[in-house]
């Protein structure tokens, strides 16, 4: 009954799915590109801030606590920017 009511469409049902997914979320994959370089930019901070202090350089606290947020901040962001639906799309 349903699916005399809806009109063809004449895509495939898998390609029409991922287009309305796509709808719903428009640049997913560049935002999540975006969180993932600033997600390392501040790993590689905080790697090199450790390595400095480890080796008996001076750093400063709050520039800890800076690139520490940031890791945070971006690290939360990827989480919540998953995919949450049941079906594995990659």
């Amino acid at each position: 009954m349903s699916d005399k009511s809806r009109p063809k469409s004449g895509l495939d049902p898998a390609l029409r799915e991922r287009l309305l997914k796509e709808s719903q979320t428009p640049w997913r994959g560049l935002r999540r590109l975006v969180w993932f370089a600033l997600f390392a930019s501040a790993g590689l901070g905080l790697f090199t801030m450790v390595f400095r202090a480890s080796a008996g350089g001076t750093v400063d606290l709050s520039d800890f606590g800076i690139q520490g947020g940031a890791l945070l901040l971006f690290s939360g962001l990827l989480w919540f920017d998953r995919n949450r639906g049941s079906s594995s799309d990659g």
